[in-house]
């Protein structure tokens, strides 16, 4: 499904995203290799064991791009201008490689634009889950979304 007009949301609107993802040791890698984050905890298995997670902590960032990822083509894929901010960003649980994570969303707040008669902020609620139904990052997310054309 495409991402929906700023008309067609409603506050209260919930979403559950039928992406799900199973983060892999190369996700990981690649991701705190490209963002040159040399943090142990997500490189170095050994320094890992050693930690109290006993294994390889995937990033964190990894983990919050994913979890907007996995909401895109049900919430902004064509409709959004951009997004003006992020909020309230909490990773309470850890994740590790081999975790399957999904997303769910909710509309939050609507708002018109006052700069842009032509579109409106959307503010979801985005959640990314494990499989094991734990919360592993949540935020806010303020998306400047089109209106339906006329």
């Amino acid at each position: 499904m495409a991402g929906r007009w700023f008309d067609e949301w409603k506050v209260g609107d919930k979403l559950r995203h039928e992406i799900h993802r199973t983060v892999t040791e190369t996700d990981n890698l690649l991701f705190s290799t490209m963002t040159h984050n040399p943090q142990p905890l997500h490189i170095d298995l050994e320094a890992a064991k050693a930690s109290e997670f006993g294994q390889i902590l995937v990033n964190g960032t990894f983990t919050f791009a994913l979890m907007v990822g996995l909401s895109v083509s049900d919430t902004t894929l064509g409709t959004l201008v951009a997004n003006l901010g992020y909020d309230k960003l909490v990773m309470p649980k850890p994740v590790f490689i081999g975790d399957t994570m999904r997303a769910e969303s909710e509309v939050v707040e609507l708002r018109e634009s006052r700069s842009r008669p032509d579109a409106g902020i959307v503010t979801f609620r985005h959640r990314l889950i494990n499989q094991r139904d734990e919360t592993v990052c949540e935020c806010l997310r303020s998306a400047l979304m089109r209106r339906k054309p006329a």
